[in-house]
């Protein structure tokens, strides 16, 4: 498939998509089997235990963030627990909450870290893909176990609703406080590009 890159584009850019490929590839079965967890979870809360991995992964994000710009993490939770929906929801009934992380010092600096630090959790499987593909893709019996650790991350990289909430206390400081760092960086870039 990438056998013409060289053509149209450098040597490094042609191996860089080849690796890219690979590890999408290698990632496929972990991301079908997140999609089978993710149906199987909603039919049936037996089938937390399967994700527990994943949401280990998410509230080691929000608590390791946390401690990392002063929110002061004071509790972390990994076990389910039924918790009502909210008013002016259209589906009645409970929810299931997988886990939760408080903190003491939530402010507009650290918000939308701390709240958003599961998209971190993504790394996980990219890196290990890197790691089992680097030499080439090939599937031995240790990545039917790395598949199966693999497919919760998938589940639980994206913030809750709850975390954008949290974020959402940053706004409009942390974008702001981005564009200041980079018209700082590259301002002088800039400058030069508009004027021509």
């Amino acid at each position: 498939m990438l056998a013409g890159c060289s053509a149209w584009l450098p040597a490094a850019a042609c191996a860089m998509a080849a690796a890219s490929l690979d590890i999408l590839i290698y990632l496929i079965p972990s991301a079908a089997l997140a999609f089978l967890l993710w149906i199987a979870s909603a039919a049936h809360p037996v089938f937390f235990v399967f994700t527990a991995a994943g949401t280990l992964c998410h509230e080691l994000a929000h608590f390791s963030v946390g401690l990392l710009t002063n929110a002061e993490p004071v509790g972390m939770s990994v076990l389910p627990r039924r918790i009502k929906r909210a008013k002016g929801s259209k589906a009645g009934g409970h929810n299931w909450e997988l886990g939760s992380v408080t903190f003491a010092n939530l402010r507009w600096y650290n918000a939308a870290p701390a709240a958003l630090a599961p998209l971190l959790v993504l790394f996980v499987p990219l890196g290990v893909a890197w790691w089992r593909t680097r030499h080439g893709l090939a599937f031995e019996p240790v990545d039917l176990a790395l598949m199966v650790f693999l497919a919760p991350q998938f589940l639980s990289f994206w913030p809750s609703p709850v975390d954008w909430k949290l974020a959402a206390r940053s706004w409009p400081w942390a974008p702001l406080l981005i564009l200041l760092a980079v018209l700082w960086v590259y301002g002088d870039a800039l400058l030069t590009l508009v004027k021509g």
